[in-house]
């Protein structure tokens, strides 16, 4: 089943541009590791926020993926432009009227 994992990260004020650039950049692993879905987004009613949606062909891969080098990696630039604020949920997805069944 579908795994999702939908989350916000609150940013430095001022660094939100330099969270999305890391989070943004081409990362074949990812897709490798079982990602079929990573979309980060903004809101000009949320400065110090960047949106991130993900979905993974299981709650399994998803947790693996956090082992992959260049996963930690950006973890670990994106860290020092982070305010600590983090919000997410995790969800199976059971399905979508835009796909087949």
């Amino acid at each position: 089943m579908t795994f999702a994992n939908v989350g916000t990260l609150g940013v430095r004020p001022g660094q939100r541009g330099k969270v999305v650039d890391i989070l943004t950049r081409p990362n074949r692993q990812l897709e490798e590791a079982g990602c079929l879905l990573y979309e980060v987004g903004v809101s000009d009613e949320h400065p110090d926020t960047v949106f991130v949606a993900e979905l993974w062909t299981s709650a399994e891969a998803h947790g693996s993926s956090l082992q992959l080098e260049s996963v930690r990696a950006a973890i670990a630039e994106a860290m020092p432009f982070l305010s600590g604020q983090m919000e997410g949920k995790q969800f199976s997805v059971i399905g979508s009227p835009l796909r087949d069944p």
